[in-house]
């Protein structure tokens, strides 16, 4: 009975059933009663043959009621078999049957809630596991089908998961009830998750007993908190969500860290960055490896909820690429927010030029770029730019009026206006301008007007100022500059750019002390200094002839000042540079150590670009260079083009990582990170990395082939063309066994040639499209063909009808005279598909390419004559140039076509018969393998 029974399926037809039922011999039963008695037979295989049969028997019997109800009846009896191994076949064939019975819900409305339901959820507590995992897997799959009633879910399933969930529950059953409540959450309705299942979720997430009930609630979080929403995540979940990253168990932590995107896409904008961003930074520093690991993994996906499309530009569309949002819409002011980057230029005259917006800016958040740029003449004769935040407004006010800027009388006007400037160019509210989370460190005063001042003291003593006013003032001066400089102690070590702050306030900060000292103590400051000097066999030659040579206080005061800044002149060494970089770079004031921004927390921006260190590949994983790389165009694009500065410096450190997969990486990206920073930076910061991608390894290379039209269509047109000579670099690889990077190059080349005119095209692209009809592979072969049609059509769609007819001749004498016969058989199929696309017109083709290609008729290949027979019989012939009566060339293409019917070989004979209409075999591979 049972021969050829365990190969029944759920597919199997009417007439397997019949066999199944009507067994011949033995009884005289009905196949009803012969069903019931072999689904209780005492032979086990028996039993499993039925269960595995169920389909087809409610197939069977679906048309009689009755004997419906009585199937229904023997399969509730069979559930209770003591085999596992048939209840295990009986819940495999549920979803099939689910299903068949949903089709049939008019005659059997509540058959599958009335009598499988029952005995799906009964499973779920049954006493083998692989019942209970059949069970669960089922109860996922109908839920996901949507083949369980609402009220079946609230009655049926979601009680017994929570009996099983309790906390008095068997351990074994609790693990696997969790599991399911987190799997199903994402397929109930929002509400039944909020009202059933998420009080006893939050039960779990601190069960102290076991811990791997609050893995699996860790591991699912981020669905959980998806199906509840934003509300119910923020009042219920994020509370549980922090006590289980603070978990003791290390398995925990990770698990969190890797659904933290999940869980920070639900919240709002605050609770992400008041809450989770100080949570995530806990994660990173965790004293566990592989917490830390799975955190810097998950950094980049979690900086990329921060991301706004309003502030960015860009969006992305439905089809999952990404665009340019319009111009109009490009720029959205933020709520309160102003006109944010102002250029104060002060010339010597003191007349500041009119203030001006940065096209590169516009539209910025206010944090992001209230700066001043100011440019005054520098006491070493050079334009030095330094930034004015808002914070620094009373420091800066103090320091000008410190240094008599108020009490200067004489005809010194520029300075005078100078300092009003300055004073005016920082007079915003400081609420408004100022935010502490911007800036690592205490704002810098300008102390170049102060210096510049300082060289006047003497003569404005002379004129009798008021002391006591006075000496007030630069004591007040005195003190702020010694708060600055506190505060810059603890970055003097690691940051030159500090120390040659430091140095100059230094000399600033003596220059007062000096100021409010009487003649006397003046000329013992000399003396003592001298005597220092003199001493300290560090000091410059020049400094110690500077020093004695000083007869005034003046020079003094000069020299000192000269001593104090030599590392601050190398600096303003790169000023000429950073000018000509300005233009793209969006930030008034770029310094390599500071990278401000307020998309993101800045702690969170600061581990990210951290990953390039390479302490980071030894203490957390080797390959987090590559992960970094990976989310970089996700960071990227929630930062905006108008903060690329703050990763500019990390792309170029991925960009030379000696791990080719880090470049392979980016490589595959840079099309999109094009798209992002837009035309301007792309050609000051990637052209340089995608030129050198352009030379890499062919692992590298390949990503940026596989993108290479998008890449060039971003560039403009003078650029874009530098290319043009480069591309044929992409014929030669590492291993000419790697043909599949020619086939990309070829694919490539067919979208490529949109973007140049027909002489570029003829000049550089064509040679590459026939070397590559040349390949020693078929399939790139093929592609090229395709290729070379392109490039026919490009020219007499663009009048180019002289290159079109050089290409031509060229192909003639390439292909049709080519002493091998794959060469000609790519005549014959070049031919086939000028015809089939029309790319070129048909008097052309009759004039230029149709005598060639039918003097292939006698060519000795058989192949050949094949591909010809194709080319004439089922494209040529059903054109309606060739179908008409007149046409002179009708007579000559049908005379081939005779010939070829009464080839000798049967191939050739048989292609050449054929009706185009009856042509249902897929020749394609045959001509592949050829």
């Amino acid at each position: 009975m049972a021969v050829g029974f365990e190969d029944y399926g759920p597919d199997c037809d009417s007439m397997r059933i019949t066999a199944f039922l009507d067994i011949p011999g033995q009884d005289n039963l009905t196949p009803l009663a012969r069903l019931e008695k072999y689904a209780f037979s005492d032979n086990i295989f028996n039993r499993q043959i039925i269960a595995r049969g169920l389909l087809d028997v409610f197939r069977n019997f679906s048309n009689n009621e009755e004997d419906f109800l009585t199937v229904m009846e023997i399969v509730v009896r069979l559930s209770e078999d003591a085999e596992p191994t048939v209840r295990t076949e009986l819940m495999e064939q549920i979803p099939p049957i689910a299903i068949f019975l949903q089709e049939s819900r008019p005659n059997f409305p509540l058959a599958f809630s009335e009598y499988l339901m029952p005995i799906v959820v009964r499973y779920l507590t049954d006493p083998n596991n692989q019942v209970r995992k059949s069970s669960q897997e089922v109860l996922l799959i109908l839920l996901e089908q949507d083949l369980i009633f609402q009220n079946d879910i609230e009655n049926k399933v979601c009680p017994i998961l929570l009996d099983l969930s309790a906390p008095d529950s068997d351990d074994e059953y609790k693990a696997e009830a969790v599991n399911i409540i987190c799997k199903m959450a994402s397929m109930l309705s929002k509400s039944t998750v909020e009202r059933l299942l998420l009080p006893r979720f939050c039960e779990l997430c601190g069960d102290g007993k076991l811990f791997q009930v609050r893995k699996v609630c860790a591991t699912n979080f981020g669905d959980v908190c998806n199906a509840v929403g934003q509300e119910a995540t923020e009042k219920f979940l994020i509370p549980k969500f922090f006590e289980l990253c603070s978990d003791s168990v290390w398995g925990m932590r990770k698990a969190c860290a890797e659904c933290f995107m999940a869980v920070s896409y639900t919240t709002s904008s605050e609770v992400r960055r008041t809450k989770l961003s100080p949570l995530f930074i806990n994660l990173i520093s965790d004293p566990c490896r592989w917490v830390r690991q799975a955190a810097f993994q998950s950094l980049g996906p979690f900086i990329s909820t921060f991301a706004n499309p309003s502030s960015a530009g860009l969006y992305i569309r439905e089809d999952g690429t990404l665009s340019i949002r319009p111009p109009a819409q490009d720029i959205t002011p933020i709520s309160g927010s102003t006109s944010s980057c102002v250029n104060i230029t002060s010339s010597c005259s003191g007349n500041p030029e009119h203030i001006k917006s940065d096209p590169l800016t516009e539209g910025i958040s206010i944090e992001t770029s209230n700066f001043l740029h100011v440019e005054n003449s520098h006491i070493s004769g050079m334009e030095k730019r330094m930034t004015c935040p808002a914070s620094a407004e009373e420091e800066l006010i103090q320091s000008c009026q410190s240094d008599s800027c108020y009490a200067i009388k004489d005809a010194n006007d520029s300075q005078v206006n100078n300092c009003q400037g300055l004073k005016k160019a920082c007079s915003g509210s400081s609420e408004d301008l100022f935010n502490n989370f911007l800036y690592w460190r205490t704002p810098l005063p300008d102390i170049s007007q102060d210096l510049e001042l300082l060289q006047t003291k003497t003569e404005q003593q002379e004129e009798g100022c008021c002391i006591p006013d006075t000496v007030c003032k630069k004591c007040v001066a005195s003190s702020e500059i010694k708060k600055v400089l506190e505060s810059l102690q603890e970055h003097m070590m690691n940051d030159p750019d500090v120390q040659a702050q430091v140095q100059v306030l230094s000399a600033a900060l003596r220059a007062a002390q000096l100021d409010s000292m009487s003649d006397s103590e003046i000329k013992n400051a000399e003396k003592s200094h001298e005597e220092v000097s003199s001493s300290e066999p560090s000091s410059t030659t020049e400094n110690q002839n500077t020093v004695s040579s000083a007869s005034s206080q003046n020079e003094l005061l000069e020299a000192k000042v000269i001593q104090s800044t030599d590392s601050e002149k190398r600096l303003n060494g790169t000023s000429e540079h950073l000018q000509k970089e300005q233009r793209f770079d969006p930030t008034p004031f770029e310094d390599h150590k500071s990278k401000l921004q307020d998309i993101i927390p800045q702690q969170l921006l600061d581990q990210y670009l951290s990953m390039t260190d390479p302490a980071r590949a030894q203490t957390v994983d080797t390959d987090i260079a590559k992960h970094c790389a990976y989310s970089l165009p996700g960071v990227a694009l929630t930062l905006g083009r108008q903060n690329w500065h703050c990763l500019k410096d990390t792309y170029e450190t991925l960009a030379s990582d000696v791990q080719w997969k880090v470049r392979r990486t980016l490589a595959f990206s840079i099309h999109e990170l094009a798209v992002i920073l837009g035309d301007q930076l792309t050609a000051a910061d990637l052209v340089p990395i995608f030129n050198g991608f352009l030379k890499d390894l062919d692992e590298v290379r390949i990503g940026v082939l596989k993108h290479l039209y998008d890449f060039l269509k971003l560039l403009h047109a003078d650029k874009r063309r530098e290319y043009l000579y480069q591309l044929q670099e992409f014929v030669v690889t590492d291993n000419s066994r790697n043909w599949r990077f020619r086939y990309e190059l070829a694919e490539q080349l067919i979208l490529i040639l949109e973007l140049y005119n027909p002489s570029d095209v003829y000049d550089y692209l064509m040679h590459i499209a026939l070397k590559l009809c040349a390949d020693k592979v078929s399939e790139v072969r093929w592609i090229s063909f395709k290729l070379v049609v392109a490039i026919l059509q490009k020219f007499y769609s663009n009048n180019a009808s002289a290159l079109g007819l050089n290409f031509i001749n060229e192909l003639i004498i390439r292909f049709r005279h080519c002493p091998k016969w794959v060469g000609r058989q790519a005549f014959a199929f070049i031919c086939q598909a000028v015809v089939r696309e029309e790319c070129i017109p048909v008097d052309q083709f009759v004039e230029h390419l149709l005598p060639s290609l039918l003097s292939l008729a006698s060519d000795p290949v058989p192949n050949v004559r094949v591909l010809l027979a194709k080319a004439l019989r089922q494209t040529l012939m059903e054109k309606a140039y060739f179908r008409n009566a007149g046409n002179p060339h009708l007579e000559v293409v049908e005379e081939t076509v005779l010939a070829l019917q009464s080839d000798r070989d049967q191939d050739v004979s048989f292609f050449a018969t054929l009706e185009p209409k009856r042509n249902i075999m897929d020749t394609a591979a045959l001509e592949k393998q050829n």
